[in-house]
């Protein structure tokens, strides 16, 4: 089978290179598809998402490009969206701006219900362990009780077409804080896969923690995809991108896993709605 990764960053955010370099490396690796999806503006300074100001150039670069290639290879548009109560909320707004294709609802960033500060659960590891001592006084449980809570609010009220890397608070854990065999810990993400089930949503099976070395499985890891399988959950393939070599990493080993699970089928999007694709 052909390959497809709808997860993709360019220099528009924290990618590395023009969104064409991208599709120039996906047509050098016969892929079918591949999607765009910048992180959205942020209402405030950072390093990653796309400026506020640049969203229509964005916009229109990839929809240029979508009708340059037509034909080679399908290119979409989307975003990653960040789901911040209270800072940013409400995907329509962006998706309507710019009409994406489909959007990817992730959570980087988790609110403290108590102070609103909030912890960054990505980039380098003392974002984690000193967000997790400041703003948490060292309560894992609590930390990942809220990640797990913000994720579950964002699938049942924004009903993300795709939800982004679903366990992804376990990247910088390293083993250090909590097990992912502990039962509080296995019953909050059975919660929130029963939560993505109900409202519908795809999950990725997101492979950039392996191969960039970051953490030593899948997001999510074997045992949630077990879940999701036996819960009857579609499921597509990215690799979170953010270099063109990047763009098919350990795409063939997590097809084995998949099989090997039970899953006969993932899902890809023929630029209407999506639909299986045979494993």
């Amino acid at each position: 089978m052909k390959f497809f990764n709808y997860h993709t960053h360019s220099i528009y955010c924290d990618g590395s290179d023009t969104p064409e370099l991208y599709i120039k490396e996906a047509l050098k690796r016969k892929m079918s598809a591949i999607g765009f999806s910048g992180h959205a503006p942020l209402p405030f300074a950072n390093t990653y998402a796309i400026k506020k100001e640049m969203l229509e150039e964005y916009k229109t670069e990839i929809r240029k490009l979508q009708k340059q290639y037509s034909g080679q290879i399908d290119v979409f548009l989307a975003l990653e969206i960040d789901y911040i109560p209270g800072v940013l909320d409400d995907f329509s707004i962006l998706q309507q701006q710019i009409t994406t294709d489909y959007i990817i609802g992730s959570v980087h960033l988790v609110r403290d219900a108590n102070s609103g500060a909030l912890w960054f659960i990505d980039g380098p590891d003392k974002n984690y362990t000193t967000g997790l001592t400041k703003i948490f006084k060292d309560n894992i449980k609590l930390a990942i009780q809220s990640y797990f809570e913000q994720v579950m609010e964002m699938v049942s009220q924004q009903k993300p077409t795709i939800v982004g890397h679903i366990d992804k608070v376990k990247m910088n854990n390293k083993g250090r804080f909590f097990s992912e065999d502990e039962d509080w810990y296995k019953k909050l993400l059975k919660q929130t896969l029963m939560v993505t089930a109900k409202a519908g949503c795809i999950i990725e099976v997101n492979t950039r923690g392996i191969y960039k070395k970051r953490c030593p499985s899948l997001y999510p890891g074997i045992p949630a995809l077990e879940e999701i399988y036996k819960l009857n959950i579609p499921v597509t393939i990215s690799s979170d991108a953010h270099k063109p070599n990047e763009l098919t990493e350990y795409f063939p080993e997590t097809l084995t896993i998949l099989k090997d699970i039970g899953f006969k089928k993932i899902k890809y999007f023929s630029g209407k709605d999506w639909k299986d694709q045979a494993i």
